[in-house]
């Protein structure tokens, strides 16, 4: 089963460092001032797991 990757948008701060570290995975909403994936295919696993293990919020996550 494949893994889906998501950011909890009650936890999320919209600080954007997941965005700065995996910019083609993750953005910051203008509306919500969340963050949310664009596209986890675009990033390598090292960019993602670095943006999970530095979200201040621990915010990120697989879903499996």
């Amino acid at each position: 089963m494949a893994r889906t990757l998501v950011v909890d948008q009650e936890a999320c701060s919209g600080c954007g460092t997941c965005a700065a570290i995996a910019e083609d995975c993750f953005a910051v909403s203008d509306d919500t001032d969340k963050a949310y994936v664009v596209d986890q295919s675009a990033c390598s696993e090292d960019e993602i797991q670095e943006a999970i293990d530095t979200c201040p919020e621990e915010a990120i996550s697989w879903q499996e």
